[in-house]
């Protein structure tokens, strides 16, 4: 009997069904000395979305997780989702949608192998060390065949690596190419060390800004692990709200997803927090991975210049060097990071759509769109703020 002959797939509607251990194998094996690379696809994380309700029933996110076994040993996994509309997942397709919909066409459901709210670069097969091959194919093959056979639009996958992109594309799968802005350490120490390597100008503006942050006399403090307690998420709830209010219309995040995280995730996370005396004002959530810092949500209640940018940015890059990191990632979007330090990265997605018109007008997008944003990173990469030469 060969491989292929022994291998089941399973669909899960939810985490509870599958053991975190078998889970864990497949997402983070790196994890069985130190951090997992990155805490998104661990059991945990995933779990925290479901118990708290942010994904599930009544959210446009329902569970259909696989798992793939041979011989009885799960060797592959992958967080799938149905979804009801497009919204959390920072690589958008509304126009595809629109268009076909137009035509007579139903978008939705749509299938997601994605972690929810999270525009963040990771491993989206999850597959045991030793199963690369076979527990991809396997994957794919089985997410498609669910696709199929619930005779939805489209299958995507979403903030994959981009050698998982690659292979995808081999499989028959459309690639889709996007950006981030990353800042990554080359060496530098400190932070003083990361102001040497930029123009001058630049550096005068970042200290600049740090100053005008600092004279607002608020004290920040880094939490993370048993450091973090309960009562602080009351207050980064606030922060939370506010910030998700202006930007999605309501928070994707549930109350309860703090209290989960409390309980399972407090070493996976780094609360800062901005204090006018004991009263916290403002504060940015990051997740620790090994070797990167993953800014997540931010929030405050006063405005305060440029406490933004000294919390989300130049704190993240302080606490990165401290802790031996080598890369903070601070999220989707922002042309205005790449004055601070952060260059433009690719991020990739993959995509299988069900009707061959709509592919076809997809594909045709696809390959203009890698041409323009690849042009586009090349320029900005450029245009930096780094110096050209080491005599300004």
């Amino acid at each position: 009997m060969d491989d292929a002959e022994q291998i089941t797939v399973t669909s899960h509607h939810g985490l509870a069904s599958i053991d975190a251990a078998d889970w864990d194998a497949c997402a983070c094996p790196e994890a069985a000395d130190g951090r997992p690379l990155d805490p998104f696809t661990t059991h945990r994380f995933l779990s925290a979305l479901e118990r708290s309700g942010s994904v599930g029933p009544g959210t446009g996110w329902e569970p259909h997780h696989l798992t793939i076994q041979q011989r009885g040993e799960t060797i592959a996994c992958t967080p799938l989702y149905a979804k009801g509309h497009s919204q959390g997942e920072y690589i958008f397709d509304h126009s595809w949608a629109h268009a076909y919909e137009r035509a007579g066409g139903q978008y939705y459901p749509k299938l997601q192998i994605a972690v929810p709210f999270t525009p963040a670069t990771g491993r989206r097969l999850l597959v045991r060390p030793g199963y690369e091959q076979i527990g991809r194919a396997a994957l794919v093959e089985g997410a498609v065949h669910v696709a199929a056979e619930n005779d939805v639009s489209s299958l995507h996958l979403t903030f994959c690596t981009g050698d998982e992109a690659a292979a995808l594309g081999d499989m028959g799968l459309l690639h889709r190419l996007g950006q981030q802005y990353h800042w990554e350490d080359a060496g530098y120490g400190n932070f003083d060390g990361f102001l040497a390597a930029l123009s001058s100008r630049k550096r005068k503006t970042i200290r600049k800004e740090r100053r005008s942050a600092d004279e607002a006399d608020l004290k920040i403090v880094n939490l993370t692990g048993d450091d973090l307690k309960p009562h602080h998420w009351d207050h980064f709830w606030a922060f939370y709200q506010d910030t998700g209010a202006r930007k999605w219309g309501q928070p994707y995040l549930t109350r309860a997803f703090f209290e989960e995280a409390q309980a399972t995730l407090r070493d996976d996370m780094l609360l800062m927090l901005a204090l006018d005396g004991d009263t916290p004002v403002a504060g940015a959530l990051n997740f620790i991975g090994r070797e990167t810092l993953y800014g997540r949500y931010w929030g405050c209640l006063r405005e305060v210049p440029f406490l933004h940018f000294e919390l989300c940015y130049y704190r993240a890059i302080d606490w990165a060097l401290a802790n031996g990191l080598h890369r903070v990632e601070a999220g989707a979007q922002g042309e205005h990071k790449l004055a601070r330090g952060y260059l433009p990265t690719p991020v990739h997605s993959v995509h299988w759509i069900a009707d061959p018109g709509l592919r076809r007008a997809v594909e045709q997008y696809l390959m203009a769109e890698r041409d323009a944003v690849g042009e586009e990173i090349e320029i900005l990469t450029d245009y930096g703020p780094f110096r050209k030469t080491t005599n300004e």
